[in-house]
């Protein structure tokens, strides 16, 4: 089969509509139907613990959708169950259907760390962990009758919390509930729908071949090592699955402008012929979460500065991407002031091909946007970066609105 060749605007467009950035968002409430629609497409919903301006999990759907109650989301992972949590792609929320394509990733237990050591270092209390849960779940780690200490921030788990998440990692227990965003884990049984339990484990490769091709129809258009890096599988394992989703007609082989290796096309991706609108992007979107193909597709190099000293930051410590019509085109470092009710805008960078003019009026719509969302009253520009002077100065000069 001959390549479909696509130009980079195309495969942009491409990734976008499949990413649901083509559609326009719904015109009064956004409800369950609405967020299920997204998570068919996206599938991939990833969880981080930063919460600078809100959950990441939170803003692609934002992104997308436009603003909706938060404990939607919720309400369908821990009540409905309509979602669950694993290290799908890092760790995620993704549909329950899902699940038994993922089992193969809990049967080999190949997690990392500290997790990784405790079921050789410590059986014993592997075991007891997991006993506890069975008589006492839900429960968080800290909760544990014998918890173990920290031993320092961010990974410095005690023993509790890295059995905890080796069980959670291999499927024996699963997440439950989150409380101030700590996870608490009861038995799979006492979490996911029954019916989801009962359905048959599928044999590693066609999990694979299954979990690749939900990921080329939620990016459109990528490389092997893209659609691979969707769910996590290694690239060797990847390149055997891909060749046969195109000898079963599931994906078309491609060839993108600029790009060095050959992609593949998912056999129902549309190309719309044109994107418009405007959204903020969490670092973390299924977008732009795969940082070389983001270079690749919009000529955007994304850096998570969070871990950086501040005086070596470039932009700041949390920067959202600002999707324009069909491209990268701006930076904005930004964080909720939930205290005072104000949406603080440090620095807000335009890309060096952009013309800052003509990104100022949507920008200010974007924060706009957020800032209601998020229930904050106004919104504060700094000093740093080409678009702040003009924000502040659509914002009535001292930066301020609402």
């Amino acid at each position: 089969m001959r390549p479909k060749r696509l130009s980079v605007s195309q495969a942009r467009r491409v990734a976008l509509g499949a990413q649901g950035f083509a559609a326009a968002a719904p015109a009064g409430r956004v409800d369950r139907r609405h967020l299920q629609r997204l998570m068919g497409r996206l599938r991939v919903l990833q969880i981080d613990s930063i919460n600078v301006v809100v959950r990441s999990h939170y803003l692609p759907v934002f992104s997308r959708l436009g603003a909706y109650e938060r404990d939607l989301i919720d309400r369908e992972a821990y009540r409905r169950r309509t979602l669950f949590e694993y290290w799908a792609h890092e760790a995620s929320l993704v549909p329950v259907a899902l699940h038994p394509l993922l089992r193969w990733r809990m049967a080999r237990g190949e997690a990392w760390g500290r997790m990784a050591r405790m079921a050789d270092e410590k059986p014993g209390y592997v075991q007891a962990v997991l006993d506890e849960v069975t008589d006492r779940g839900p429960i968080a780690a800290s909760e544990l009758s014998e918890p173990g200490v920290r031993r320092g921030p961010w990974w410095g788990w005690g023993d509790g919390k890295a059995t905890m998440e080796w069980l959670f990692w291999t499927g024996q227990v699963a997440v439950a509930e989150r409380r101030n965003f700590e996870r608490r884990y009861d038995l799979p049984e006492r979490v996911l729908p029954p019916e989801v339990l009962a359905l048959p484990t599928p044999p590693v490769e066609e999990a694979h071949r299954r979990l690749l091709a939900q990921a080329a129809a939620a990016i459109g258009v990528g490389t092997a090592a893209d659609l691979a890096d969707y769910f996590r599988i290694r690239v060797p394992e990847a390149r055997p699955r891909l060749a046969e989703l195109v000898e079963a007609g599931e994906l078309v082989p491609a060839e993108v402008e600029g790009w060095e290796r050959p992609a593949y096309l998912h056999v129902h991706a549309r190309l719309p012929r044109r994107i418009d609108g405007c959204a903020l992007l969490s670092p973390f979107d299924s977008l732009v979460f795969e940082r070389s193909r983001t270079e690749r597709l919009f000529g955007f190099r994304l850096r998570l500065e969070v871990y950086v000293p501040s005086a070596q930051r470039v932009h700041g410590y949390y920067v959202l991407p600002l999707l324009l019509g069909e491209r990268l085109m701006g930076r904005v470092d930004v964080k909720a002031d939930r205290r005072r009710r104000v949406l603080l805008v440090p620095g807000a960078f335009a890309e060096p091909d952009a013309d800052s003019r003509e990104l100022v009026g949507p920008l200010v719509g974007e924060l706009v946007r957020l800032a209601g969302w998020l229930g904050l009253d106004d919104i504060e520009v700094g000093e740093r970066g080409d678009l702040a002077g003009g924000l502040r100065e659509c914002l009535g000069g001292g930066g301020r609105c609402l």
